[in-house]
């Protein structure tokens, strides 16, 4: 009978050793590596570029409040074509950063005239029209009327700002 508990124990014992171990990475041959992060999202620039221009009239604005009239509903515009631009990218962009890795948004000074700083702002619409028009070229369908109508709103802020 002694006998019989001690194998019965014995058994147990191993079999309890067994299964601990196999849940170990111990006899794992080969760990399976985590998958790599997804590519950033094609419209990251498109973004970007968006979220410069909204940030250069927002300086503006600063420098010369007397602009607030023809500023206001472009920076608006802006701000809409960012939230439009992050719903529909995957992976969600990460919050702008205002780290001094960030490119240098050139700022707007009330030492300047305005008749510059518009200038300014307008060259940096029609350039920034050409790539979204070159974005909506290039874009899968269901994101082309986006970028078209980015691209179209920014060659009509250019024209409000003539």
């Amino acid at each position: 009978m002694a006998s019989t508990r001690r194998r019965l124990l014995a058994g147990t014992v191993t079999l309890a050793g067994a299964t601990a171990l196999a849940g170990c990475s111990l006899l794992d041959e080969e760990e399976t590596p985590p998958p790599p992060p997804p590519p950033p999202d094609a419209l990251e620039p498109m973004l970007a570029e968006t979220r410069t221009l909204a940030d250069r009239y927002q300086a503006a604005l600063l420098a010369q409040p007397a602009l607030a009239a023809r500023l206001t509903p472009i920076i608006e515009a802006h701000t809409a074509h960012i939230a439009e631009l992050t719903k529909i990218m995957t992976p969600p962009p990460s919050p702008p950063t205002t780290s001094s890795s960030a490119p240098a948004v050139p700022t707007a000074s009330a030492t300047v005239p305005a008749d510059t700083t518009i200038a300014d702002l307008r060259a940096a619409e029609q350039a920034g029209q050409k790539s979204a028009a070159t974005a909506c070229a290039d874009a899968p369908a269901n994101r082309a009327a986006l970028l078209g109508s980015i691209a179209a709103a920014r060659a009509t802020h250019a024209e409000v700002l003539r």
